[in-house]
C-alpha cells in the first residue's frame, strides 16, 4: 500500500454508453474518496467519458491513445499497458467497471454489469448469428475476469446467483446496485392526474432487440383495443435487425392505420423523466437484465408499472408490483387490464414502487463501491 494512504487504479477505458458513463460520475461524484483513506484515484477513460468529468484534487485521468482506436487496440492495451500503469503509479487496487477485461493483475476488483451471456435461453434467442458468437466470447472473458478478481461485484442478488452458479465462484462477492439520478424522483410533483375519459398513455423504454418482447407489447396493447380498453402505446428507443423488423411487422398486423402505436427512437437519458411524466402507465417486458435501470427509474418516478416476471425484476419492483409472463401477449394484457381498472391497487404499487426506488441512491453505491476497494487493498476479503 502507498505510504500516502491507498492509491486506486479504475479501469472505464470501455465505459462509453450513457448508463455507463452515468455510473462513472456517480461513482467518483457522490461520495469523497478521501473519507475511506484514499488518496489518490487514477481513471483510465475513453475521450467521451474524459470530457464528462469535473475535476477533483484527488483524481487524475488517463486518455491513451489505444482508446481511440478498434476494439482490438483497446483490448491490447488493457493486457499489455495498463498493467505496467497500474505498477508505475502504484495502485494498491484496481477497479475494472466491465467484467470483460483483459488486463490480468493480483488486486482486481471487477464490476459485473451484463447477464445475457450468462442466460442460455436468452443467448439461444440470436441463433448462428454474428451477435451470438459475440455473446460466447463475452461469456469467457468475463468467466475469467470474475473467476480470478479477489472481489466479483454484482448489481443484484440474482445475478450475483446466476452468474456464480455457472462460472462456479466461491470466493469474496458483494452486491452494490447503481443509483437513480433524482431527476426521476422530481417527475411525481408534475405528473398529469389519472385520464379519465381519455385513452391511456402507455410507455416502453428499450431499444428492440431479442430478450426485449416489445412485438408481444404491442400485440397486448391491440388485443385491449379490441375489447374497448382505450390506449395509446409509445415505444421508445429505436432498434435495428430482425428485432426491429419483428417489432415494425407486429405494429402494422395489430395497428396498420398507426391509431394507438407510436415508434421513437432513442433519446437521452435526460429526456426521460419527461417522457415519464407524460405518460400514465410503464411496461417492462424484459426477459433478461443484470439490474433494470430503466425500470427503477420509472419506479422512481412514482408512476404506474406492469413488469415482466424474469430474472431480477420480482426482486427489485417487490412483491407488491404488477407482473407478466413477457412471452405472453394475454399475460401482458391481463396486467394492464388490472393496473387499468383497479385505482386501489395501482395507487398502492405506485406508492411501494417509490418507497423502493428511494433506497437506490448513487451516494449510496460510491460508499459501498469505496469500501469495497479499501478492503481489498488491504488484502482482509473474506
Amino acid at each position: 500500500m502507498s505510504r500516502e494512504g491507498i492509491v486506486v487504479g479504475i479501469d472505464a477505458s470501455r465505459n462509453r454508453s450513457g448508463g455507463a458513463i452515468a455510473h462513472v460520475r456517480g461513482l467518483l461524484f457522490s461520495a469523497d474518496p478521501r473519507d475511506f483513506g484514499i488518496n489518490r484515484v487514477h481513471l483510465w477513460a475513453s475521450p467521451l467519458l474524459a470530457e464528462r468529468l469535473d475535476e477533483r484534487p484527488w483524481l487524475t485521468a488517463h486518455v491513451p491513445s489505444e482508446l481511440r482506436g478498434p476494439l482490438w487496440q483497446q483490448l491490447w492495451w488493457q493486457w499489455s499497458v495498463l498493467p505496467r500503469c497500474i505498477a508505475e503509479l502504484g495502485c494498491d487496487v484496481l477497479f475494472s467497471t466491465d467484467a470483460g477485461t483483459a488486463c490480468s493483475i493480483g488486486n482486481l476488483v471487477a464490476l459485473s454489469q451484463d447477464m445475457l451471456s450468462f442466460e442460455p435461453q436468452e443467448v439461444q434467442r440470436y441463433g448462428l448469428s454474428v451477435a451470438r458468437l459475440r455473446l460466447e466470447v463475452l461469456k469467457r472473458v468475463q468467466t475469467r475476469s470474475l473467476r480470478r478478481a479477489k472481489v466479483a461485484v454484482f448489481l443484484s442478488e440474482y445475478a450475483r446467483r446466476r452468474i456464480c452458479e455457472v462460472i462456479g465462484r466461491r470466493a469474496a462477492t458483494a452486491v452494490i446496485p447503481h443509483g437513480v439520478d433524482d431527476s426521476f424522483r422530481s417527475v411525481q410533483q408534475g405528473r398529469r392526474p389519472w385520464p379519465q375519459g381519455e385513452p391511456i398513455r402507455c410507455l416502453y423504454v428499450s431499444n428492440a432487440a431479442p430478450y426485449k418482447h416489445q412485438w408481444h407489447v404491442v400485440e397486448a396493447a391491440g388485443r385491449l383495443q379490441s375489447e374497448g380498453v382505450r390506449l395509446r402505446l409509445l415505444l421508445v428507443g429505436g432498434g435495428q435487425g430482425w428485432a426491429m423488423k419483428r417489432l415494425q411487422a407486429a405494429v402494422q398486423h395489430w395497428d396498420p392505420g398507426h391509431q394507438f402505436v407510436s415508434l421513437m427512437d432513442f433519446v437521452p437519458n435526460s429526456l426521460v423523466p419527461e417522457l415519464l411524466a407524460d405518460a400514465d402507465l410503464f411496461i417492462f417486458a424484459s426477459s433478461c437484465e443484470n439490474l433494470p435501470v430503466t425500470l427503477l427509474e420509472a419506479m422512481a418516478s412514482g408512476i404506474a408499472i406492469c413488469s415482466s416476471n424474469r430474472g431480477p425484476m420480482p426482486e427489485v419492483l417487490g412483491p407488491d408490483g404488477c407482473y407478466f409472463d413477457p412471452e405472453q401477449p394475454v399475460s401482458i394484457a391481463q396486467a394492464i387490464r388490472s393496473m387499468v381498472q383497479n385505482t386501489e391497487y395501482r395507487e398502492r404499487c405506485s406508492a411501494d414502487a417509490m418507497e423502493r426506488a428511494a433506497k437506490f441512491r448513487w451516494s449510496e453505491c460510491a460508499a459501498a463501491t469505496w469500501q469495497t476497494l479499501v478492503t481489498a487493498s488491504r488484502g482482509t476479503v473474506g
